[in-house]
């Protein structure tokens, strides 16, 4: 056992890289003799999941590695593990609860869930919204990088508008995500369709990277300036994505 963590944190160390690594850097970061490193290396490539470049001296994730990855997407293992989260989620608030994940610069919804006395929206499976606009898209996007953020929002044309309401450009952009990072979770009212607003949180994976969110939307207008943040419906939402955190095995 001890041996099967060894080789597996070998592997997620060596997948949260950029690019290859050295068996110096795995064993030093890792805390490993560097013996063990080499044997578990070799045996890691041996079976495919790593792949060694000799001419730079560094360790790659291999073809069984992507196997597997592949294997994870076929069974759709977020769908199924929210699905039965959400529509708890959904009987609880009393709102419609949406699973989102970000596909380029855009919100897809994977999972949604009707409580009881559904109402009608224009977030179904598979509908795509601009990122920056829904709760659910902007839960994700105040957990990237800088970096990230500004490739995927290059410019003004960038910034899809529908109801006239949302950031328009990449500074406005820029210090929503700050206010609703520093307060833990996103809201929207009227950004997407007018008459509904939002509350997301974000769903983390093992390396604190944010995989998808969860959101519940409900009726509710106000004029832009309310500023309204929901906090008591927040704090289910913030339950039920750190419930969905635990599921996919996140930090």
């Amino acid at each position: 056992m001890p041996a099967l963590r060894r080789g597996l944190a070998v592997l997620r160390m060596i997948a949260a890289r950029p690019g290859p690594v050295s068996a110096v850097t795995v064993a030093r970061e890792l805390g490993l003799p560097r013996s063990t490193t080499y044997h578990l290396l070799a045996e890691l490539a041996e079976a495919g999941f790593v792949t060694h470049l000799p001419e730079e001296r560094r360790y790659g994730l291999g073809v069984s590695a992507f196997e597997v990855g592949s294997a994870y997407l076929r069974h759709d293992p977020l769908e199924r593990l929210a699905r039965p989260l959400l529509r708890r989620f959904a009987d609880r608030v009393g709102h419609t609860a949406h699973l989102g994940v970000l596909h380029g610069a855009e919100t897809l919804y994977v999972v949604r869930e009707q409580p009881t006395h559904p109402q009608s929206l224009v977030t179904s499976v598979g509908v795509r919204l601009p990122a920056q606009l829904p709760a659910s898209g902007r839960a994700i996007l105040a957990h990237l990088p800088a970096a990230q953020i500004r490739a995927l929002f290059p410019g003004k044309d960038s910034f899809v508008n529908r109801t006239g309401r949302g950031p328009r450009d990449l500074p406005a952009l820029r210090r929503v995500l700050s206010a609703e990072r520093r307060r833990g979770w996103a809201v929207e009212d009227g950004y997407v369709t007018e008459g509904f607003a939002s509350v997301a949180a974000p769903v983390f994976d093992h390396g604190h990277r944010p995989i998808a969110a969860i959101s519940a939307t409900f009726r509710h207008s106000c004029d832009p300036e309310c500023g309204e943040t929901w906090p008591d419906l927040a704090a289910e939402v913030l339950r039920f994505a750190a419930e969905m955190t635990t599921r996919v095995g996140g930090n």
